[in-house]
C-alpha cells in the first residue's frame, strides 16, 4: 500500500485499510489516514533521497541479523543464505555481542530530535532491542540455548516444512544445511560446557524425559527421518534425472551428519549436563540471579514495573476472575465448591474427544466460525491464510496444548495453528474456542500475517516480536469471542475464563517461583486451586516457566493495557468510537513495547476528536 500524499490512490488504499463501518465512518477514514501517515510515511517520502546516518544504521542491523540467522532470514523470504546454518560457539557469541555494542555505539552518536516522527519510534524501538540483546548477553543467556520445549534439537527436524523445495537448488541447499547439522550440534555442547563452568544450567527438573525427543532422530536407516520425508515425493518441478542423486545425497547427509550430531548431543546430555543440572528452579539461584530477573520482567513486560508490582497484580486478577468464574458453577445448579466443579470438568468424558480427528474437527470448526464473523471486528484483514497441523508426536509429551507457526515472508508457506492431540484426557473440549482465538484467529495469525503484510515498515519492525504485545493481542482476542456469540455453553464460557486465570495465575507462579522461592509444588497447587486446566498441562506449565523466566508475564500484562486503552478510547470518544477502527490501529504498526501502543492510541484519539466540525 503507498501512502505518499501525491498519489491518487491514497484515499482509496485509506478506504480499503479502513472500511465503512456503522458508525460515523467518514471521519474515522480521513482521521486514521492522517494518522497513518504520520507513523509510515518518513520511511517511504524518505525513500528516494540520499543515505543518512540512521537508515544506514538499520539497514546494517537488518543485515546482520539475517547473515547470523541465515533460518530466519529463509523464514523472512531472503534466500541468500538458504544453504546455511547459524554458526554457533561462544566465540561466535561473543562477535555478535561485539557487533551490537558497535551498532549501539553508532545509534546513540544520531541526534533522535532531529529525525522525522516516524523514525524517532523506530530508534527507540531500536534502541531497546539493542540494550535487551546486550544485557541479556551479560546474564549469560547465550550459554542456555535450548529448554525442554524449544531449541536447535527440537527445531531441526521440522527443517522440511520451514523452507523451499521446489528445485534443484532447493533440494541442494536442503542438503548443505543437514550436512552442517553436527557442525551446529557441536557447537551447543560448546555453548553448554560453558554453561556448567559459569553455573548457568537449567533445572533438573525441566529435563526429565529429555531423551525422548533425541531419540526419535537418532534412526538406524535414513528413510526413518523426517527429515527425509521431501524425498518420498519430489515436487514436478524436480526432474526425474536429479531426483536419485537428491535421494542419495539426503540418505549420506542423515546418516554421516544428521544422526551422528544428534547422537554426540545426547551422549554430552546423558554424560555431562543432565547429571550436573542445578537443583534449584528459581532465577534468582542463578549468578546475579535477582537482577536477572528484574531484567527479565522489564523486557518481557516492556514496561518498568518490579517483580513485587506485578506478583500483586496477578493476585488482584486472580480474584476478579475467581468471581466470575464461581457465579457461573452457580448458574449451573452445580451442588459443590470451585475445587470439586473443577475436579468434574478434568474427569467428566463428555468434556473430552474421543479420538484426535474429533478434537481437531472441533477445533477446525470453531476456526471456520470464527472466519465469518472477522469483519466484525476488524476494518482491515491479512492477505495470507493459516493451516491446522497436529504438534509433532516426537515433541508432544513434553510441550504445551498448542501454539502457532508464522507465515513465510515471501508468501510461499501459510501461518499455522499446532494443536497438541498427544493425551486426549488433558484436553478439554471446553476450552477449544479460547485456545483457538488465542493461535490462529483473531489471534497470533491474524495479528501476525497483518504485521509481515505492512509494506511502509522497516524490516525490523516487520519482524519484531514483543511478547507482551503479541501475547497481550492473542490474549485480548480471546475475549473477543463473547462479542461475536461464542462462549454460548456455560462450560465454554467457564473454559474462556479458566484460559484467563491462567494467564493471571502466570504473574503470581512466575514471580513466585523465580523471585519469591515457590517450589515446583506449590506452583502447581496454586494453578490447580485457580483453574480447571488438566494436571498434564498444570505440570507441563510449570515446567515451561522455570525454563523460561518471565515470559510468561507478558500475556496478561498485555492484554491488560491493550484493554486499558480500548476503555479509555471509549470513554473519551463516546458515540465517535468504532470497535473496528480502534482494532485496525492496535493492529497497524505491528509488534511495539506497551509504551509506544499507548501513545499511538492517545494520537488516534486526538486524531479522530479534531476530524470533527
Amino acid at each position: 500500500m503507498s501512502l505518499n500524499p501525491e498519489n491518487s490512490t491514497v484515499m482509496q488504499s485509506m478506504a480499503n485499510h479502513f472500511p465503512a463501518m456503522h458508525c460515523n465512518a467518514r471521519p474515522f477514514i480521513l482521521a486514521a489516514g492522517t494518522l497513518l501517515l504520520f507513523w509510515f510515511a518518513p520511511d517511504q517520502l524518505a525513500a528516494d533521497a540520499p543515505a543518512d546516518p540512521f537508515h544506514t544504521l538499520i539497514d546494517e542491523i537488518w543485515e546482520t541479523r539475517l547473515r547470523e540467522a541465515p533460518l530466519f532470514a529463509t523464514s523472512t523470504g531472503d534466500h541468500r543464505y538458504n544453504d546455511r546454518l547459524p554458526a554457533v560457539s561462544e566465540a561466535d557469541c561473543a562477535r555478535r555481542h561485539g557487533a551490537r555494542l558497535a551498532h549501539l555505539q553508532r545509534l546513540k552518536k544520531i541526534d533522535r530530535q532531529k529525525l522525522a516522527p516516524g523514525d524517532q519510534i523506530n530508534y527507540d524501538i531500536l534502541l531497546r532491542q539493542l540494550q535487551d540483546k546486550i544485557a541479556e548477553f551479560k546474564f549469560q543467556t547465550h550459554l542456555v540455548p535450548i529448554t525442554q520445549r524449544s531449541g536447535f534439537h527440537l527445531d531441526f527436524p521440522e527443517l522440511s516444512n520451514n523452507v523451499p523445495l521446489d528445485s534443484v537448488k532447493d533440494f541442494e541447499n536442503y542438503i548443505a544445511r543437514l550436512r552442517a547439522f553436527g557442525t551446529m550440534a557441536d557447537g551447543h555442547v560448546e555453548l553448554l560446557r560453558a554453561a556448567i563452568s559459569a553455573e548457568q544450567m537449567l533445572p533438573a527438573i525441566v529435563l526429565v524425559g529429555w531423551e525422548q525427543a533425541l531419540d526419535a532422530q537418532i534412526v538406524e536407516r535414513p528413510e526413518q527421518s523426517l527429515l527425509f520425508d521431501p524425498c518420498r515425493i519430489f515436487p514436478r518441478s524436480v526432474p526425474e534425472s536429479a531426483q536419485e542423486r537428491l535421494r542419495a545425497e539426503v540418505r549420506e547427509a542423515i546418516s554421516s551428519s544428521v544422526v551422528p550430531g544428534y547422537r554426540r548431543f545426547r551422549e554430552f546430555l546423558e554424560n555431562e549436563y543432565v547429571p550436573q543440572a542445578r537443583g534449584s528452579i528459581g532465577a534468582s539461584a542463578l549468578p546475579r540471579g535477582r537482577e536477572f530477573y528484574r531484567h527479565r520482567v522489564r523486557k518481557f513486560t516492556t514496561l518498568d514495573l518490579t517483580p513485587e508490582e506485578v506478583h500483586g497484580i496477578g493476585l488482584i486478577e486472580v480474584e476478579r476472575i475467581r468471581a466470575e468464574m464461581d457465579k457461573i458453577i452457580e448458574g449451573v445448579d452445580f451442588a459443590g465448591d470451585f475445587s470439586a466443579f473443577t475436579n468434574f470438568l478434568r474427569e467428566d468424558p463428555r468434556f473430552y474427544a474421543k479420538s484426535k480427528k474429533e478434537l481437531l474437527q472441533e477445533v477446525s470448526l470453531a476456526l471456520k466460525r470464527m472466519d465469518g464473523k472477522l469483519p466484525e471486528l476488524f476494518g482491515h484483514l491479512p492477505r495470507m491464510p493459516y493451516g491446522l497441523r497436529e504438534v509433532p508426536e516426537y515433541i508432544a509429551p513434553r510441550t504445551t496444548a498448542a501454539y502457532y507457526e508464522r507465515a513465510s515472508g515471501d508468501g510461499t508457506r501459510a501461518g499455522f495453528y499446532y494443536m497438541n492431540t498427544f493425551n486426549l484426557e488433558s484436553r478439554p473440549l471446553y476450552t477449544v474456542e479460547a485456545l483457538s482465538f488465542h493461535e490462529a484467529v483473531p489471534g497470533h495469525h491474524l495479528q501476525l500475517a497483518l504485521q509481515q503484510e505492512i509494506e511502509d515498515l522497516p524490516p525490523f519492525r516487520r519482524y519484531a516480536s514483543f511478547t507482551s504485545y503479541i501475547e497481550g493481542w492473542a490474549l485480548y482476542a480471546e475475549r473477543l469471542g463473547s462479542e461475536v456469540g461464542f462462549y454460548e455453553d456455560p462450560y465454554s464460557d467457564f473454559g474462556r475464563l479458566t484460559m484467563e486465570i491462567w494467564r493471571a495465575c502466570r504473574l503470581v507462579v512466575d514471580t513466585g517461583i523465580h523471585y519469591f522461592g515457590w517450589t515446583r509444588e506449590q506452583a502447581i497447587e496454586y494453578l490447580r486451586n485457580n483453574s480447571a486446566l488438566s494436571l498434564h498441562n498444570i505440570r507441563a506449565e510449570v515446567d515451561r516457566y522455570i525454563s523460561w523466566p518471565g515470559q510468561a508475564l507478558a500475556y496478561k500484562i498485555g492484554e491488560m493495557k491493550i484493554r486499558e486503552l480500548r476503555a479509555l478510547a471509549e470513554g473519551q470518544l463516546g458515540e465517535l468510537f468504532c470497535l473496528r477502527a480502534f482494532h485496525d490501529t492496535v493492529l497497524a504498526s505491528g509488534s511495539v513495547p506497551l509504551d509506544v501502543l499507548e501513545g499511538r492510541i492517545h494520537a488516534w484519539i486526538n486524531e479522530v476528536e479534531l476530524s470533527q466540525p
